[in-house]
């Protein structure tokens, strides 16, 4: 997209309404709310539903296979990213995308609400991936284009819009995970349900007086040559991948653990081949080639915190149920309530830790040693799980405060290395893939619930110190080596800080 082209854009959106902000951060922060408020609501009580027994109102699938079934599930809405990037680059724009993906997001939450079986939760499954990938990474970049590249009022509307996320975060487990988990399961889906269709009203209604041409400009379009060629590629890809899963099912060969199997292998391979082709590209110069190598441990660091930090929707939501006392200080805490936790932590914690950043000036630590303070509080906050258990006993039900001292200091390092991740790859990103490479950042999670679906099935109450404990030290080993080698990745970075 050209310069003059942002301008107009730009021009086009009313730049006050929403404290002193465009018009349309309005519209795209409800938006954004109410479609986190009904993923992280769902999320908060889907672990439960998937191994509660059928007399629970659950489906009764095996524990190991529902905490792998939810990292096979969070993976997938990262790779679907992706997709919904280029879909909205090429074909119809992101406007377009986010409307789309919160339709099929709300339909995957309405197929959830219908008692059912498994196959219900797999249509559910595939219509959220879907519409997650459509509408998460589109609505942060219609935010981008409301303001022009120059605008000092830029970093406050992301963080204005980051808080919406949280906040319907924060609010979600509460309502959907008490209505969920005392009533019944499926009300729960349905105020999910509810809403994204919030969320939708909020964006139908109010983006043409708002947005502007923002979300309507479709980046790089395909010629029409183009789309015929994409469009047939894709009809014989269906088709192709129909005629496999119809055979590959009967036979036995695609089963749950053969998809989680898969899926495992896919969230490393497909960076893998991301980094081969832009290190290899003619278009990547030679200054950015060793940016990317200096990228690369960013990333292993990154899937090693990620794969800590997802595990509070699979198992220590487990842990929460099984294992911890749930009447404290006369109240009966709910376990989804404990997924609320994070958001509301993040809410708290964000403009301390950023303003420490800010104080240091120049004596901030680098990017790779911020890096490794993500991973060493990351580690930590799973070593402090394993303490109760030492202390009193595995058999013992721990109290809740445990569970609450390892997510405030997971979100401790997520502050030091989320952010930080952002920003260092907009700065090591090749000018030709710096989209890409977002894709690429955002990768580095799918690959740890990849990761997870594998290290979950060594969970059991007998092996719960020992799973701690040896993934909480290995994140403080990485953390230590990264510090120790972040002079050198400097180096690599030519100048970038």
């Amino acid at each position: 997209m050209s310069d003059l082209n942002k301008q107009k854009i730009v021009e086009s959106v009313p730049q006050t309404g929403f404290f002193g902000h465009p018009k349309g951060l309005f519209t795209l922060f409800f938006t954004e709310f109410w479609e986190r408020f009904s993923y992280y609501g769902m999320r908060a009580i889907l672990v439960y539903y998937l191994y509660y027994e059928v007399s629970k109102g659950g489906l009764g699938i095996n524990q190991q296979t529902t905490l792998a079934i939810m990292s096979i599930y969070g993976s997938l809405v990262y790779m679907s990213g992706v997709i919904g990037g280029w879909l909205a680059d090429r074909i119809f724009g992101t406007s377009k995308a986010v409307f789309y993906g919160g339709i099929l997001i709300m339909l995957g939450h309405i197929a959830l609400a219908i008692p059912g079986s498994f196959t219900m939760f797999f249509v559910s499954m595939i219509l959220i991936v879907l519409g997650t990938g459509l509408l998460k990474p589109n609505v942060s970049t219609v935010v981008g284009e409301m303001y022009s590249v120059k605008d000092v009022r830029r970093d406050a509307g992301f963080s204005i819009f980051y808080m919406g996320i949280n906040l319907g975060a924060f609010i979600s487990p509460l309502i959907v995970g008490t209505i969920g988990m005392k009533y019944n399961f499926h009300l729960g889906f349905g105020l999910a349900a509810i809403g994204m269709f919030l969320g939708l009203l909020v964006f139908v209604f109010t983006k043409k007086s708002s947005l502007g041409l923002a979300g309507t400009t479709v980046a790089n379009p395909l010629s029409p040559s183009e789309k015929k060629k994409v469009f047939t590629q894709f009809a014989i890809g269906v088709v192709l991948l129909a005629i496999l899963i119809a055979v590959a099912i009967p036979a036995g060969i695609l089963t749950v653990e053969s998809f989680i199997t898969l899926i495992g292998i896919l969230g490393f391979v497909i960076p893998i081949i991301y980094f081969v082709v832009m290190y290899r590209s003619p278009k990547t110069t030679s200054e950015e080639r060793p940016r990317i190598i200096a990228y690369i441990p960013l990333f292993i660091a990154s899937v090693m915190f990620w794969a800590i930090e997802e595990q509070g929707s699979t198992i220590l939501a487990n842990f929460a149920d099984k294992r911890t006392q749930l009447d404290f200080a006369g109240i009966h805490i709910s376990p989804a309530w404990f997924q609320s936790l994070n958001p509301l932590f993040i809410i708290i914690l964000a403009p301390i830790i950023g303003s420490i950043w800010v104080k240091l000036g120049d004596r901030n630590p680098t990017i790779p040693q911020k890096f490794s303070f993500g991973l060493l509080f990351a580690g930590l906050s799973f070593l402090v799980i394993l303490l109760p258990a030492y202390i009193g006993g595995k058999d013992a039900l721990v109290n809740p405060l445990w569970l609450v001292l390892s997510y405030f200091i997971v979100v401790i390092g997520e502050l030091s290395l989320s952010p930080v991740g952002l920003s260092a790859t907009t700065k090591l990103a090749p000018a030709a893939f710096s989209a890409q490479t977002m894709s690429l950042w955002f990768l580095s999670n799918a690959a740890a619930q990849a990761l997870n679906a594998q290290l979950v099935k060594f969970y059991t109450p007998a092996t719960e110190m020992t799973y701690f404990g040896v993934i909480g030290a290995a994140s403080i080993v990485l953390g230590i080596i990264l510090f120790a080698l972040s002079p050198k990745l400097q180096g690599f970075m030519k100048g970038i800080k």
